[in-house]
């Protein structure tokens, strides 16, 4: 029964901890909460729906055209709703976030409709594997697979690539990476490419292991996944993985010994309890204004 239920936290936790990456590389980057970046999730999963339902793709074929698709997005968000707010007040752009994330919700309840819409009948074939007395899920084995090679995909952008060190450099000095030739507008339009695609990626996941894709699936799957963020340190990229996962077990354990109905509160009340400890959360440092 523990193993059964450590699978399903860490399968819940790594796509947490795909969203939270997205939250915390831009602000790391640019001290921004892309309060948008829940809705983006949501996009994600009905991209991933429609390819499936109407196109007959497979699930990874799905996965990657949503990801590719909330890439294009998320750079207009930014060039949109972001760009020209960079040295304004962090309320303006605050502000901006939510009528972004407000914009895409609606759009969405008007394309789409407010009823749950379900991925047709063998989407993913599953099977239960039996390991020992646990039954383990190849959809939860799906989803856990899937977000590592992701999150491995992402360290080694980051730590091993020209556009990844030029990531490092911005998020540690905005203003003088700019004087030192690094094309900052181009790191963070990029960077914003790169947090929706693993948002996408969530959303696909999260869609199939559900069975259900609705208009407002990104309001708490995307406040759970900041609280991972900040829970991890914002700004950390290991710490969002880490916040991803610490949630998420913690979350399935505490509705299997009888606390579901506050499932939801679990994450928060973990948050509040690790900040008043450490208020740059686990593995956050102190960051200093970029712009």
């Amino acid at each position: 029964m523990f193993l059964q239920q450590l699978v399903n936290g860490v399968a819940l936790g790594s796509v947490y901890a795909l969203i939270a990456l997205g939250y915390t590389m831009v602000y790391g980057i640019i001290t921004l909460i892309n309060f948008a970046h829940g809705e983006i999730f949501m996009v994600g999963a009905f991209i991933g729906l429609l390819l499936v339902s109407y196109f007959k793709v497979n699930v990874f074929v799905a996965i990657i055209g949503a990801m590719i698709f909330c890439m294009i997005m998320g750079v207009l968000i930014e060039l949109i709703a972001y760009r020209a707010l960079r040295k304004s007040s962090r309320l303006s752009a605050l502000i901006s976030a939510i009528g972004v994330s407000i914009f895409l919700s609606s759009l969405a309840l008007m394309v789409f409709g407010a009823d749950a819409k379900g991925f047709p009948d063998g989407a993913f074939p599953v099977r239960q594997i039996h390991v020992g007395s646990a039954d383990i899920s190849t959809l939860q084995i799906l989803i856990i697979g899937v977000s590592a090679v992701l999150m491995m995909g992402l360290e080694f952008i980051v730590q091993k690539t020209k556009i990844g060190k030029a990531m490092r450099a911005t998020s540690e000095d905005y203003n003088t990476s700019a004087l030192m030739g690094i094309n900052v507008n181009r790191v963070i339009s990029f960077t914003f490419a790169l947090g929706s695609a693993l948002a996408a990626a969530g959303g696909v996941l999260v869609g199939v292991l559900f069975n259900a894709v609705s208009f407002n699936m990104g309001l708490m799957a995307g406040l759970k996944a900041f609280a991972a963020a900040v829970l991890g340190g914002i700004g950390s990229i290991p710490g969002a993985m880490l916040g991803g996962l610490l949630l998420g077990v913690s979350e399935v354990f505490g509705v299997a010994i009888g606390y579901s109905s506050y499932r939801d509160a679990i994450a928060f009340t973990i948050l509040v309890l690790v900040l008043l400890v450490k208020p740059t959360g686990l593995l956050g440092q102190k960051i200093t204004k970029k712009v």
